[in-house]
């Protein structure tokens, strides 16, 4: 029994160890704000405000993928966006599509489901919205569409050098480079790329241990 006491101790302390390690040196876990609901109803239907997700940063996040970066202008807030283009790019988005360097991203069909709901970061009323699969940058994920219509802010940004653009997943409720303009690359080092639990916690069986694209 001792032997085996022995053998506990030793294995929670090498888990204790592995895991402080990897938050050091290669990803922590992170609550996503639900006290924004500008950046709540942007994320939708990838993310939630409450969703506890892991962010990896040991190697720079690529083109298309979920990040989470320092606003320009505003340091000290936060945003999650897909990071799209390079420097002496010109990057377009008008309602649901985006263009990059004259080649748009393609839409792929419906998500499963094909409806989602979200608030309204104006009002607060409670929207259905219609969801598809877009692949940017090789990357599939989910896609809240938005019509083509005139309260629909569009986006036309040619990047500098050292230069991408942030664009949200909701292109109906974007928080995005349509708001703050290009970000620069280096200060985007964390990739959004598991959500462990969801908002409702975890026993919301959807939204628990799911792998984000």
């Amino acid at each position: 029994m001792r032997a085996v006491g022995r053998w506990a101790l030793w294995a929670l302390i090498s888990m204790l160890v592995t895991m402080g390690l990897a938050r050091a040196t290669s990803l922590r876990w992170w609550r996503v704000p639900n006290d924004d609901p500008y950046l709540e109803a942007s994320i939708a239907p990838t993310l939630r405000g409450g969703d506890l997700v892991l962010l990896w940063r040991l190697t720079p996040p690529e083109l298309g993928a979920l990040v989470v970066c320092p606003e320009p202008k505003h340091a000290e807030r936060l945003t999650i966006g897909r990071m799209v283009g390079e420097e002496r790019n010109q990057v377009l988005v008008e309602g649901s599509r985006i263009t990059v360097a004259g080649r748009g991203f393609s839409s792929e069909g419906d998500c499963a489901n094909s409806r989602f709901k979200v608030n309204s970061p104006q009002n607060g009323a409670e929207m259905e919205l219609s969801c598809s699969m877009e692949a940017a940058s090789g990357i599939l994920h989910k896609r809240g569409n938005a019509p083509a219509t005139n309260d629909v802010p569009k986006l036309d940004l040619t990047l500098e050098e050292g230069e991408v653009a942030l664009v949200s997943d909701n292109r109906r409720f974007p928080y995005d480079s349509r708001d703050f303009g290009a970000v620069q690359r280096e200060l985007c080092t964390e990739t959004i790329f598991f959500r462990l639990v969801g908002a409702d916690g975890f026993f919301d069986a959807d939204a628990r241990f799911q792998y984000i694209r």
